[in-house]
């Protein structure tokens, strides 16, 4: 039972009614993305470690369960890290994660600022 017709003669928008269960099914059939406020932080750390010649291409990955940012040193190889965003895992271990080239999980968390972390270089003590 679909009604679809705007119920008023002036074609007011506010009188359609769409059914829940197509509502979800629309928005599931959509791939996970990275959005603005999360791309801005990943891309300002990008342009840091760009600027400090460490990696050099990157490439964005949309898919149905996840999204994926990898990072290359050069074009031709598998990516250094990826940070990748999957939705199905936020209440358990956190939605994001920086995985090395090995496969090996660096970082999960429910912040992509904490996650991001990862990469912060830290102050060590040298002896002289």
């Amino acid at each position: 039972m679909t009604d679809r017709s705007s119920g008023m003669e002036d074609g007011d928008a506010s009188a359609i009614l769409i059914p829940l269960h197509e509502a979800r099914r629309e928005r599931l059939d959509q791939p996970v993305q990275f959005d603005r406020r999360e791309l801005d932080q990943i891309l300002r750390l990008y342009g840091r470690m760009v600027a400090a010649n460490e990696w050099r291409d990157y490439a964005i990955d949309h898919l149905a369960d996840r999204a994926v940012f990898s990072v290359f040193r050069r074009t031709s190889e598998v990516p250094l890290f990826q940070i990748v965003k999957d939705p199905k895992l936020a209440r358990r271990q956190g939605a994001f994660a920086v995985i090395a080239a090995g496969g090996r999980i660096l970082k999960r968390g429910q912040e992509l600022g904490r996650v991001l972390g990862v990469f912060d270089r830290t102050l060590k003590l040298v002896e002289a």
